[in-house]
């Protein structure tokens, strides 16, 4: 159970609130209802396999720097609880799951599994090379509602294309204003980000920017698949959340940084789903 403990902190399990959301409401959409439960089943097990492979990569990857870094230091490889083999094999089998879900969903999610999991490998590289890191993670995470969408229909869409584009734009909004904390150490280790190159007022603001052409991309999206009220509703409440969420932190406080990054974030994420729930459910009535 100790070990279960530091594998489960190791690859942020309650993070996955984050991405879990979009990924049902892909499914959500594509079945317009809810799934068959087979299809549901290997979808969960799919994002399990592709997210928890992600983020122990990323735990190898930037093991080094992690080490240096006061806020990172006790993570489990810089800390010494797991060892380096342990994180490969991990990474290793969880990247299998993804695979042998997709094979279960259907023959476009199986020849898109690879293409998956190198979207959220290559994240782990971006903070060396490049400034839009932040977009490169959401990439990452729109593969969940774009995958769900394929497990359950088989094909691509605009319908979940805009979906992923709206996930971009939220992880650009949300993650730049985490990487507010990082700045000074990124800058130090020669690593990228919004707030390094432009400083936090400026990235702040691309931030704002950011999470506007979400809702607008989210508005856009109840269009192409024929959502009513309810949806919308679940757009403008998400609207206010983001404007809170904006209203909690300054260039120079960063006090309330995690209420805005994880507890706001959340709320995003699960209202929209509800709302679509709602309003697809009131519509087939």
């Amino acid at each position: 159970m100790g070990k279960l403990r530091i594998v489960l902190e190791m690859i942020k399990i309650e993070h996955t609130l984050f991405a879990l959301p979009f990924a049902l409401m892909g499914a959500l959409l594509a079945a317009r209802g809810l799934p068959d439960g087979r299809t549901l089943f290997w979808i969960l097990v799919a994002m399990v396999g592709a997210r928890s492979a992600a983020m122990a990569f990323n735990r190898l990857v930037d093991r080094d720097y992690d080490a240096k870094n006061p806020r990172t230091a006790s993570r489990a490889l810089p800390a010494g609880l797991v060892s380096v083999g342990f994180v490969k094999g991990f990474t290793a089998l969880t990247s299998l799951l993804l695979v042998v879900a997709a094979w279960q969903l259907n023959p476009l999610a199986l020849a898109l599994s690879p293409v998956a999991l190198g979207v959220v490998f290559l994240y782990s590289y971006t903070k060396r090379f490049t400034h839009w890191c932040h977009a490169f993670l959401g990439l990452a995470l729109a593969v969940a509602p774009v995958g769900a969408w394929v497990a359950v229909r088989g094909d691509l869409t605009l319908v979940p294309l805009a979906l992923g584009a709206a996930v971009v734009c939220w992880l650009v909004g949300f993650d730049t204003i985490y990487a507010l904390q990082d700045a000074e150490f990124d800058r130090g280790a020669g690593l990228h980000s919004l707030p390094v190159r432009f400083g936090a007022r400026t990235a702040l603001a691309i931030g704002r920017a950011s999470h506007a052409l979400m809702i607008v991309l989210l508005l856009a999206l109840g269009r192409l698949a024929g959502l009513h009220g309810w949806y919308f509703t679940g757009v403008a409440l998400a609207a206010a959340l983001i404007a809170a969420e904006h209203a909690l932190i300054s260039p120079t406080d960063l006090k309330r940084l995690n209420i805005a990054f994880f507890n706001v974030n959340i709320a995003v994420s699960s209202g929209l789903l509800l709302f679509t729930a709602l309003d697809l459910w009131l519509s087939a009535g």
